[in-house]
């Protein structure tokens, strides 16, 4: 249960229909099935980035399918976890967007403790599977929490990267906010407007023009510099 800042907005949303439907289908799936994250991480981009603290959003689109990987957070991965190619690229941009040193560690969290939110916009997936839980009600979900981030009026932030993001753009209309585009950092996309697209420079810059601190891109090292593992073929 979310029981932060999100819960005033998103409450409304456990008493409809679909969302009852969504809870007895996801409690079905775990029962069941290897569903991915582990139940009590399904909230965490919610948990970690309070609705009162995000000032940038960064959507994708489902949890990371391998085994032990996914953690709650959009392309962000347990520490001890290889590098997807997906993350692996975001931090490729953000060396040559801000000279930054590429981690050992694909761990998120330090985004996320600083009011980037990386939400995925379905919260769920079966293993080995992906998008295996699309259209079963968490875009309707994740879209009132999109809603609900279009009326803070404040300076704020979208990162939508790759085509199903960038329809979220439609639900964006307050002008106080600064909404980015870009090809999907996947190897199959990156190469075609990922790689060049400044977001993490254009972002930092945004937000220090409105009298906001910049974010602090770097992911400190947790292995030495030692990458753990082979790269994942994961996204």
């Amino acid at each position: 249960m979310i029981e932060n800042g999100w819960l005033p907005v998103l409450a409304p949303e456990f008493k409809k229909p679909y969302y009852r439907e969504l809870y007895r289908k996801v409690k079905e799936e775990y029962e069941h099935h290897r569903v991915f994250p582990d139940s009590k991480e399904l909230f965490a981009a919610f948990e970690l980035t309070d609705l009162p603290s995000v000032r940038v959003v960064i959507l994708g689109q489902d949890p990371y399918h391998g085994e032990g990987q996914a953690q709650g957070l959009c392309f962000s991965v347990k520490p001890d976890t290889a590098i997807p190619p997906s993350l692996q690229n975001i931090f490729l941009e953000l060396h040559q967007d801000l000279g930054l040193k590429i981690p050992d560690n694909g761990c998120l969290v330090p985004w996320a403790k600083q009011g980037v939110l990386l939400l995925n916009t379905v919260l769920t997936v079966r293993a080995h599977r992906a998008f295996s839980h699309r259209g079963i009600g968490w875009e309707q979900f994740t879209d009132a929490a999109i809603r609900a981030l279009d009326q803070q009026d404040r300076p704020m932030v979208f990162m939508l990267w790759g085509r199903p993001a960038q329809e979220k753009a439609a639900m964006l209309h307050n002008p106080a906010h600064l909404v980015l585009k870009a090809a999907h950092p996947s190897p199959l996309s990156a190469q075609r407007g990922f790689f060049g697209c400044r977001h993490f420079s254009r972002c930092n810059a945004f937000l220090m023009e409105h009298g906001e601190a910049p974010i602090d891109w770097q992911i400190p090292d947790l292995h030495g510099g030692k990458a753990p593992g082979p790269v994942s073929q994961y996204r």
